[in-house]
Formats: C-alpha cells, sequence, structure tokens
C-alpha cells in the first residue's frame, strides 16, 4: 500500500520573507524605547515576540539578520544572539544553520477522523472553548439556506450566530440555520454552554451521524471582521456544514469561518494498487491544526 500526505495549511497571502528593504521601511518607526533598567536583549525579544503575537510575521516567516536587528537596537550580535535563545528557548522561533531564525509553527494537532463539533475539536487540541450568541431569530430560507437545508425557499427557519473563542480569544464565527422543528427541540437550552451535538444526543438519542463539507478561502466582510477582530478582508477559512440525522433528515446548515492565522487542515490521503479515478483516494486522516495563543 502506497500512502500519500498532504499538509495542507490555509495562511494569510503575505510573504513569508521580511526583506532589508521591507525591514528599513515597515519597523524603523517601531518603538524600541527600553523600560527603565530593562535588559538591552529583552528589549529585542519583546519586540520580536510582539511582532509574531500579533500575527505580522506568521508561521515560516524569516527573521531580520542578526545584523539587521544589532543596528535596529545599536546593540551587539552577542546581545542579538542572547535574544534569539530566549525566543528559542520559548518555542516562538526555530533556528537553520547558514539561514537565520524563523516563526516557530506553535499550532496543536487533533484529529478530526469523525465526525466532531467545535468544543471536542478545541478540548482534543488543549484549548478551552467558550461560545457568545450573538443573534437567536427566525427568518425566511434563502435560496443558499432552502437549498442546503431542502425546505421551500423562504420558508421559516432559525438563524443562530456564535462567536467562538478558544481560551477567551476570537477563533470562529458560526452562522448556523436550522428547521424550525429542530430549532424547536434547543430552546429550553443554553447554546453558549452546550452544543447542538451534545442536546441532540444527549437529550434526544437523536445521532448526528453523518456531515457533507466544503471549504473554501473567503475574506471577511465587515460584520464577521468585527467579531473576528480581524481587519475587513483579511484572508479567512470558511467551512460549510449540512450535519445529518441517522434517518437522512438535515439537523442544520453552517457556516464558519475561521481565523486563517489561527487554523489550518492536515490532509493524509491513501492509495491502493487498484485505486479508483472515479471514487477519488480514501480519507483516512483530516486533521484542523489549532495555534494556541502565545504568552
Amino acid at each position: 500500500m502506497n500512502f500519500l500526505l498532504f499538509n495542507s495549511r490555509i495562511l494569510l497571502a503575505r510573504s513569508h520573507v521580511i526583506t532589508s528593504d521591507h525591514f528599513r521601511y515597515k519597523y524603523t518607526m517601531a518603538t524600541t524605547t527600553a523600560k527603565p533598567g530593562q535588559p538591552r536583549h529583552e528589549v529585542v525579544s519583546t519586540w520580536i515576540r510582539s511582532r509574531i503575537e500579533q500575527g505580522e510575521w506568521i508561521e515560516d516567516t524569516q527573521l531580520p539578520s542578526e545584523n539587521q536587528l544589532g543596528q535596529k537596537f545599536d546593540v551587539s550580535r552577542i546581545t542579538v544572539r542572547r535574544a534569539l535563545q530566549t525566543l528559542e528557548s520559548d518555542g516562538l522561533i526555530y533556528r537553520r544553520q547558514g539561514l537565520g531564525s524563523f516563526v516557530k509553527d506553535n499550532r496543536v494537532h487533533q484529529g478530526l477522523v469523525k465526525l466532531t463539533d467545535f468544543v471536542e475539536d478545541m478540548e482534543t487540541a488543549g484549548i478551552v472553548p467558550t461560545s457568545n450568541i450573538l443573534h437567536y431569530a427566525q427568518e425566511a430560507a434563502s435560496a443558499r439556506v432552502s437549498e442546503q437545508l431542502d425546505v421551500e425557499e423562504g420558508a421559516t427557519v432559525m438563524r443562530i450566530d456564535r462567536l467562538r473563542l478558544g481560551d477567551g480569544d476570537p477563533m470562529a464565527f458560526d452562522r448556523t440555520w436550522l428547521p424550525m422543528f429542530f430549532a424547536g427541540l434547543l430552546t429550553d437550552f443554553d447554546l453558549e454552554k452546550e452544543t447542538i451535538f451534545t442536546v441532540m444526543e444527549r437529550e434526544y438519542d437523536m445521532c448526528v451521524c453523518r456531515g457533507r463539507f466544503r471549504i473554501e478561502a473567503v475574506n471577511a466582510s465587515s460584520d464577521v471582521a468585527q467579531f473576528l477582530d480581524v481587519p475587513w478582508g483579511r484572508a479567512l477559512l470558511l467551512i460549510e456544514r449540512v450535519s445529518f440525522t441517522e434517518a437522512n433528515q438535515r439537523i442544520y446548515y453552517q457556516q464558519r469561518y475561521y481565523r486563517s492565522d489561527r487554523v489550518a487542515y492536515d490532509i493524509e490521503l491513501k492509495r491502493g494498487r487498484n485505486a479508483s479515478k472515479a471514487t477519488g483516494l480514501p480519507l483516512t486522516e483530516f486533521e484542523p491544526v489549532f495555534k494556541k495563543d502565545r504568552m
């Protein structure tokens, strides 16, 4: 059996290398004022750390050279190296002999071979999940929603918007539509504390057994950008999903917008000797990869 592994990461569309001109242009105005008594190597490491934590430098971005950092902060290469050693020890960067220093991929791998919900994904990744309900009201089904839920266009459906947080920070924005029958089963439950999966399975012994997914890169609209605390137009990972019961009833249609700097997907496929071109390659692993906040 031959195996084919794809590591598919959705990242922001920007350069991973900070050139000398770019460094001088964009970062010479950054503050380099040290706190009274603060060691110079801490000034350097704090400045680099802030660029990483704010998402300005993403995974595998090459840091400015030791010479560039030394000139910017007016410190020796020994001081710069000590700052880089601190960041490397903290797991923020990695260094390659003769190439320089790079931002480390600090995301946590977690399996999605079976159908799971947001809370299960976060907890498996070691991240504390919370949710805030932003909208909970009935509306007329649009053409898109009616197609996905297999209801008449204009039929009344329930729309629920939730901001999904990991360790207190925005990770995703969900917009979910449900047929009124299934929406009625949720009225007595707090969906900021419970998931649709959990309520259906625990309270009604109703298996959410199947899901159909579509993954797409989109630009953040103004409302979604506001909720996710990203600039308007920022690249996001949109996952559209329809979930089904064992009887093939459509429970909900959902649009989930992930921050592209905080999630990626690892995909593993396998190819047998008699693989069919018509059916494609069997999916053996489909993993979201979440990045924890760095302190």
